[in-house]
This record gives structure tokens, C-alpha cells and sequence, in this order.
């Protein structure tokens, strides 16, 4: 399938911090992005935070040109009616239904009947969602990391009443994008990466709240085991490299003890309930300076960057391109 991504504009609605970020991953990839503001103050940190995120890409070496050659491919607005054209349109607003079915609304009433939809949710089934729509077997997740425009990650996930071949040509798409992409062909809620990732945070707050480690052991023992091995392999393929019936053995004896409350853990419950956002006000599972939470920002921003260039030296196909070159030796 030949692709060509300037043919192929693409809107975006909801300019938070991921919609800022895929704006930034679609237009690197050449696409003309028409970014849509349902909130107006979105407006006034948007084609800033777009433009600082090229700015850094360039610095970075992930693009070679300056901020301004993609910025000219950008239109930011709050007029719905300039998605007319768009072939692909990305929602990316809060988890609300009633939020969403309104974007939805608006979408549909202008973009053609051939063009696709899609929602970033994290939680939200796309079975349900699609049913918010006057169409929905062109109705699908892109499911993105933040930030987008530097991760491999993607899910692309289709609903019961999702077109297969549909999803299909998105996750050929997203290729283009960097992405190393996950097509889920049968939905569930929280997909793939956020089911395996909320286990582990279930766990860890079973693990803090009963006195078994604090949230530093936590994120330590997070950081120097699984954070030391998750960039080239996943779950599956680790337990391949480190062996099989290791894990079988560990499995029959751990399984039965690991938490499987239903319930709101009283660590995160008592943080939101006082206001806490984390980095974003200074106020999270750990306490920050004004300075501090700017610096592990900044850090974080950075780090994004670095452990791209590595992951990018790993590619799913890294030991098939070995091969192929031993191959080629002999």
C-alpha cells in the first residue's frame, strides 16, 4: 500500500497535553493538521507547546529542519467547520461520554462519510463509543503515549462494529508516524498496555497501603528490574530469555496471594480528593518544590528523547535484520 501523508490531512480535537503532542508526531510525519480547541484556554497554550515540542525534536536530532517548515502545515482554531476536509480526525478529549458524543456530533457534520474517526481514549471501550456515532464501523482507537511524537507505542483498536479493513489501513498508517504499532481486532476495556499496566499499579498500592514498601522501594524496584528490559522486550519474550518454566514455578506459589481488589485505593483517593495533580500543580504521591516538579518536567521531557534513540537501535525486527545480514555473509 503506497501512503502518502501530505495527501492525507488529518484533524485533531483537543489540544490538552497528548493532543498537543500527536499534533507534533502528525505533522512530522508530513501530514497538514487541523487542530481544534473545544476550550478555549487550550488556545492560549497550544501552538506554543507544538511549537517548543519541534523545537526540541530539532535539537534532538528527530527532525532536521526548523519548527516553522512544519508550523506552516498547522492550523489551530475552534471552528469545527475546517475538518471538512480531513481524512482522519482524532479525538482527544477528557474521559466523558456526554463530552465526547458532542465532539462527535460536531465532527460528523462536517467531514465526508469516507473519512475515519478516532478516539484516544485510555478507558472508555471503543464498542461503546462507536455507537455515540452516526457511523461507526469507521470508528476506531488510537490509543498514544505521551509524549506521542517520541514513543513507539500505539494501539489501534477496533469495536465490535469497527471495519476490519478499515483498521487495517490505520495500522499500515501509523508506520508512518514511527510507530510500532498493536492492532487489537477485539475490544476490551483498557486494551492491552493499560490492562497489564493497571495490574501492576493495583499491586503496587497493595504493597504501600498494608506496609510492604514505600513508594520509593516502589518505583525503585519499577525503575532497575521490568524499567531495565521493558525497551527491548516485552513480558512474553522476557520470560523466553530468562526461562519458561522459572516463571511456571513462581506463578503456581504468587498468583493465589497478589491483590485483586475492586476497590479506590485510599493512597491515590486522598491525593485527587486534595487537589493533586502530580508534576502538573506539585502535588502527588511525592512532594515537590515549584522547582523540583519544573525539573522533573524538564527531565522527563529530556529522558523521552534519549531512551528513543536507543529503543530505535532495538526495533521489533532487530535479530530478522541480523539474520539477514549473516545471512548475506556467507
Amino acid at each position: 500500500m503506497s501512503i502518502i501523508t501530505k495527501e492525507i490531512p488529518v484533524g485533531v480535537v483537543g489540544l490538552g497535553l497528548m493532543g498537543c503532542s500527536i499534533a507534533t508526531c502528525l505533522l512530522i510525519a508530513g501530514h497538514p493538521v487541523i487542530a481544534v480547541a473545544p476550550i478555549s484556554d487550550d488556545l492560549k497554550h497550544a501552538e506554543l507547546r507544538i511549537h517548543n515540542h519541534l523545537f526540541k525534536s530539532r535539537e534532538q536530532g528527530l527532525v532536521n529542519v526548523a519548527p516553522e517548515f512544519y508550523m506552516n502545515n498547522l492550523t489551530i482554531t475552534e471552528d469545527y467547520s475546517l475538518l471538512k476536509n480531513c481524512k482522519l480526525v482524532i479525538e482527544c478529549t477528557i474521559e466523558n461520554e456526554a463530552i465526547k458524543k458532542s465532539v462527535y456530533a460536531k465532527v460528523e457534520s462536517v467531514i465526508a462519510d469516507d473519512a475515519l474517526m478516532t478516539s484516544n481514549t485510555s478507558a472508555i471501550p471503543i464498542s461503546l463509543l462507536q455507537k455515540l456515532t452516526k457511523r461507526p464501523e469507521r470508528f476506531f482507537g488510537l490509543h498514544w503515549a505521551e509524549p506521542s511524537h517520541t514513543t513507539r507505542f500505539l494501539e489501534v483498536i477496533c469495536g465490535e462494529l469497527s471495519d476490519i479493513e478499515k483498521g487495517e489501513y490505520l495500522y499500515e498508517l501509523s508506520h508512518l508516524w514511527g510507530k510500532e504499532p498493536t492492532l487489537v481486532r477485539r475490544d476490551i476495556r483498557g486494551f492491552i498496555t493499560n490492562r497489564i499496566m493497571y495490574a501492576m499499579y493495583r499491586e503496587a498500592f497493595y504493597l504501600v497501603e498494608n506496609g510492604y514498601a514505600t513508594v520509593e522501594d516502589v518505583d525503585r524496584a519499577c525503575r532497575n528490574n521490568a524499567g531495565y528490559w521493558m525497551t527491548l522486550v516485552g513480558v512474553f519474550r522476557w520470560m523466553d530469555l530468562t526461562g519458561v518454566p522459572a516463571y511456571h514455578n513462581v506463578i503456581k506459589e504468587l498468583f493465589p496471594t497478589l491483590c485483586n481488589t475492586t476497590e479506590m485505593p485510599k493512597l491515590i483517593d486522598d491525593i485527587v480528593k486534595a487537589g493533586g495533580k502530580g508534576v502538573a500543580n506539585a502535588q502527588g504521591f511525592y512532594s515537590y518544590t515549584p522547582e523540583e516538579a519544573r525539573l522533573w518536567d524538564e527531565t522527563f521531557t529530556a529522558f523521552s528523547y534519549e531512551i528513543r534513540k536507543l529503543a530505535l537501535k532495538y526495533p521489533v525486527d532487530v535479530v530478522k535484520k541480523k539474520l539477514k545480514e549473516e545471512e548475506k555473509k556467507i
